[in-house]
């Protein structure tokens, strides 16, 4: 066959249906980057893609230490996956720490390639391997390929006049092009990226170019490997796709939202792990009517935020859990004052601090009840990177026509994971309609004309009227006010009335979504299993596989959290059993109890990682043969079933 270089290659190729693989090293060893790369090309060649980024909690933590490791996984295939895959096939580890940390991840038979220049008696010993796993024999179950990945990096920009450090960092492009080669990817889109990135860096642009061509070449030269590998595009509707990450399609789904509102999207933002990338993002959109502004805290992003929405902005605040915490007051006094304002939260692990760069479900109650008083507000959960886009748009829209705060739940798993994303047509996409108050809308005792703040429509939301309209002048703020003109109001059976209101338009917003779907194919099974938010990948990975193992399962998921949808009491008393996998400790599952009276069960994962398909088929198999003991156990083993 001819490779993409153009060079006959005689190396046979075998058809690979799906692969799984783990980029590991220090934080400074480009893993990240090289993880993006091989997506990007894989993407390029039409494979379905699901990407796994995991970062160090720490920013500075020592070099070749268990916790400074850095890794990017990448599952691609041939048709429709839903989660960045269990087991790696192939890990590149780049150093001890690496290998140790991510080893018990690889199933026997995977693929290691090794940086044997890292293996040093000094970085053995920081993560304390008595002896060198590259000659101990401890990996004699795996396929080893133990290169020195430095020295061959090194050696490929010789020419280039850089220091033995600086060279030495080419080598995550080296193994880029090894990759490359043996999974038959296309080189042209690496070196395009290459040449733009360094564009104004000639020396870089050509040492990172020739590594990267290194690391190809040497993949079809040294004759290491027996076979390379293809895996086929998959098939997908007709459309316009590109490569999304969560963060980046939320970013999307804010500017459409205020767009189709006719708003300027004004964001007020602290930066923290891991929602950045949506400041970043938003911070380069000047030109789709976005303000941006970076406060000195969480509590000035969100007063800051709210402020624009009282001046007619539709304002949006991002955070993870510690900044939602801090923004509770403000929230409150949005649902006082009964004006728009989207809260995107990009949950991590908690509490407090926690760990600032893993994933974790861990803010769902926190953005239900975290607020003082009765003081409900709507309640969203993007289910993939690129459900993020709807998600948001869906925050915006409820945002604007109820006048109230929205929060939206995101996750690390999903901020930073990718996916393919057909862009939408955006003229399909329906207008939001504001509705500014525009003329008085009461009139006084004696016929005067005039404005009542808090006026409500048929769906409860109260008249919004941008400030210096003339005629319309109205006070709002953080006490109390009277149903109608919106002063303030000490009597208790006002303050009852407005408590009620507020709640009686959240609890209303359920006419405006739909009922919840149950994917039952037989309509005979037993066992329900119920998410919500990033945990939809690995549920449907896993009741792909007991379905394939011959047993009967249902499946649904929940995107509105608050108010929930209003056929899902019925759906739950339909099913002998209801289990709910979370990471956290049962969030969602105490709702379910509390509102309907169902014995649902939480399948808790708090590991700072997204569930295990595989672990979590296993604990739904368990289950239904409780249910069903003459079950046989028969069926496909493998983690996602076509």
């Amino acid at each position: 066959m001819t490779t993409e270089s153009g060079r006959t290659s005689s190396t046979p190729v075998h058809t690979l249906d799906r692969v799984v693989i783990r980029f590991a090293g220090d934080s400074g060893d480009g893993m990240q980057l090289t993880g993006d790369r091989f997506t990007a090309e894989s993407a390029s060649f039409g494979n379905d893609i699901s990407t796994l980024p995991n970062f160090p909690a720490e920013i500075r933590a020592p070099q070749g230490t268990l916790p400074g490791v850095s890794s990017f996984q990448l599952h691609f295939a041939n048709y429709d996956i839903v989660t960045p895959g269990d087991r790696p096939d192939v890990l590149v580890a780049m150093n001890p720490a690496a290998l140790k940390a991510n080893l018990a991840d690889v199933a026997p038979g995977g693929l290691l390639i090794v940086d044997t220049a890292e293996f040093t008696k000094r970085n053995l010993s920081k993560v304390h391997y008595a002896t060198n796993p590259l000659e101990d024999g401890s990996l004699d179950s795996y396929h080893l390929v133990a290169l020195d990945l430095t020295g061959l990096a090194v050696g490929a920009v010789a020419d280039f006049g850089l220091g033995r450090k600086e060279a030495s960092r080419a080598k995550n492009m080296f193994a880029l092009g090894l990759l490359t080669w043996l999974y038959s990817r296309d080189t042209e889109s690496t070196i395009s990226f290459l040449q733009t990135k360094f564009a104004s860096k000639e020396k870089l642009r050509d040492s990172n170019i020739a590594a990267f061509l290194a690391g190809h070449a040497y993949g079809e030269t040294v004759e290491e490997f027996a076979v390379r590998y293809e895996v086929s595009p998959a098939p997908m509707p007709a459309g316009t796709y590109r490569q999304v990450t969560g963060n980046l399609a939320t970013a999307y789904g804010l500017i459409t939202g205020a767009h189709k509102a006719g708003m300027q999207l004004f964001l007020g933002s602290y930066p923290i792990t891991p929602a950045s990338d949506i400041l970043h993002e938003l911070s380069r959109r000047k030109s789709q009517n976005v303000l941006t502004f970076q406060a000195e805290d969480e509590i000035a992003g969100v007063g800051a935020a709210l402020g624009a929405s009282f001046a007619g902005a539709l304002g949006v605040t991002t955070t993870s859990g510690p900044g939602l915490a801090l923004k509770a007051e403000t929230i409150g006094l949005a649902v006082m004052t009964e004006l728009p304002l989207v809260v995107v939260d990009v949950q991590r692990a908690g509490p407090s601090t926690g760990m600032p760069t893993k994933t974790e479900q861990a803010d769902l109650s926190q953005a239900l009840f975290g607020r003082n008083g009765e003081s409900p507000v709507p309640v969203l959960a993007a289910s993939t990177p690129s459900n993020c886009f709807d998600t948001a748009l869906e925050a915006c829209r409820i945002a604007v026509r109820y006048r109230t705060p929205v929060i939206m739940l995101s996750d690390g798993y999903l901020g930073n994971g990718a996916e393919p994303w057909r862009v939408p047509d955006l003229s399909a996409i329906e207008p939001i309609d504001p509705e500014f108050a525009t003329a008085p809308n009461s009139a006084a005792a004696d016929g005067t004309p005039r404005f009542l703040p808090y006026e409500r429509d048929e769906k409860g939301a109260r008249a919004w009227a941008i400030p210096g309209t003339p005629g319309l002048e109205h006070r709002i703020g953080g006490l109390e006010k009277s149903a109608g003109l919106g002063n303030v109001s000490y009597d208790p059976a006002n303050h009852e009335a407005m408590v009620h209101a507020r709640a009686d338009k959240i609890a209303g917003i359920v006419r405006d979504i739909p009922d919840l779907e149950v994917d039952d194919p037989s309509g005979e099974a037993k066992l329900l299993v119920l998410g919500w938010g990033s945990t939809l990948g690995p549920i449907t990975a896993a009741v792909r596989r007991v379905r394939a193992a011959g047993r009967v399962i249902a499946q649904t998921h929940v995107r509105h959290i608050n108010p929930l949808p209003a056929n899902l009491g019925e759906i739950l008393k339909s099913y002998d059993k209801v289990v709910v996998p979370e990471m956290n400790l049962g969030q969602f599952t105490q709702l379910l109890r509390a509102q309907y009276l169902v014995d649902a069960e939480c399948i808790s994962r708090v590991r700072g990682l997204p569930i295990s398909p595989s672990d979590l088929a296993n604990d739904l198999t368990v289950r239904i043969d409780a249910l069903t003991p003459e079950t046989p156990a028969t069926g496909s083993t493998s983690e996602e079933t076509k």
